[in-house]
């Protein structure tokens, strides 16, 4: 078995189990393992810890598989781990109005760099880090191996895994390939996704309950939704009987979706209206015009990628929630989102709360938002709590 040891004291957080070990932290590495291979963790003094896969080339340079020294990593291990994330989920499998979902978790279900999405009977499946691609094919036949899905197809088609040295990968890889766009249902509403090219795995699943909360909570009005990709905000505030939306993104193809799950839904296109640009222009453009809104929901892609970018990625944030509470009006609602894993929840709300200040409003939050309990966070990895969100009231 390959091996590495930590330097003095770098046991600590592996022992809290957190489930990285950073390339500072490793004092020797023996018998030069290759990418994703297992292996032990051992303290400086020599005692066993964990077992980990291997990334050469990341700095996060060992993601822990586990802290039992008598388990195996082999086929059964991800059997196991697979079953029990799928269980976790069993009363979504069992809601007829959620055909989406997040089944597998990365480091907070244990598989730390594994992706499973579900949508109605395919899966979609992401691996993020060298563990997990060391790993495939026993991942695919574990899923394949459940007999409760038709086809899987793969999108690990994401940047990080140019951090861990491993080459972009999409395709089908068993059974069915889905139809694109395929349809799901959320709550009494229906969507077309993209699997074969969308963002993330074709749908924003971790807005599940968000897009719930918005429709539960605006009433009528005018709404604008930035960052609109396929609609799901701009559908939840139709559905809510908003009287117009405004949708902005930066994709046409995108806002051309967003008309069709509109549609889909027997909503009021004529009720919407499209910009296909850049949120931060459009917004100062709606600005220096004097329109307002009721609701406005900001949902932009991640702006900070690791801690060197927080301030960068905090300018961002404070000028875009600036903007729109210029644009609400007495009693309007804002609906702000953050998924840097690397700005955290009292930081985001210091951010909005300053941009209310220099608006000069006062605001209330109603409601914290986050992603759903598909996408757990494990106590011992709180950087898998990366989606933060705030409803606030202007006050009357």
């Amino acid at each position: 078995m390959y091996q590495i040891k930590l330097k003095v004291g770098r046991e600590r957080s592996v022992l809290r189990r957190h489930p990285w070990i950073f390339s500072g932290a490793i004092e020797k590495v023996l018998e030069e393992p290759g990418v994703g291979e297992t292996v032990d963790v051992l303290s400086h003094e020599g005692d066993w810890i964990a077992r980990a896969a291997y990334s050469p080339n990341s700095q996060i340079r060992a993601r822990i598989w586990t802290w039992d020294q008598e388990e195996k990593v082999d086929e059964e291990f991800f059997w196991r781990r697979i079953e029990r994330s799928v269980a976790a989920r069993r009363h979504l499998a069992l809601d007829p109005h959620v055909t989406a979902y997040r089944e597998v978790h990365a480091e907070s279900d244990g598989l730390p760099g594994v992706i499973v999405d579900r949508y109605g009977g395919s899966l979609v499946l992401q691996l993020l880090s060298a563990g997990a691609e060391q790993w495939r094919d026993v991942i695919v036949e574990s899923l394949k191996g459940r007999g409760d899905c038709n086809g899987i197809f793969e999108r690990s088609d994401v940047d990080v895994r140019q951090l861990e040295g491993l080459p972009s990968r999409t395709g089908h890889l068993w059974g069915d390939e889905p139809i694109d766009p395929l349809m799901i249902s959320e709550y009494g509403l229906r969507f077309r996704v993209e699997i074969h090219r969308g963002q993330k795995t074709g749908f924003y699943l971790d807005q599940r309950e968000n897009r719930r909360f918005v429709r539960e909570t605006i009433e009528s009005g005018e709404v604008l939704d930035c960052f609109a990709y396929t609609g799901g905000f701009t559908v939840a505030a139709l559905a809510a009987g908003a009287n117009r939306v405004l949708s902005i993104d930066s994709s046409g193809p995108a806002l051309d979706l967003v008309a069709e799950n509109v549609r889909l839904n027997d909503l009021p296109v004529e009720d919407c209206e499209w910009i296909e640009g850049d949120v931060f222009e459009e917004l100062r453009k709606m600005r220096d015009r004097g329109r307002t809104f009721d609701a406005i929901i900001l949902d932009p892609p991640r702006f900070a990628r690791r801690s060197s970018h927080v301030q960068r990625a905090a300018r961002g944030y404070k000028d875009i929630n600036l903007l729109a509470f210029k644009l609400l009006r007495a009693g309007g609602f804002l609906f702000t989102f953050s998924c840097s894993g690397a700005v955290d929840m009292d930081l985001f709300q210091k951010i909005v709360a300053g941009a209310a200040l220099d608006a000069g409003v006062d605001a209330a939050i109603i409601g914290w938002l986050g992603q759903p309990s598909d996408h757990p966070v494990s106590l011992n990895f709180p950087e898998g709590r990366y989606l933060k969100g705030l409803a606030c009231r202007v006050m009357v």
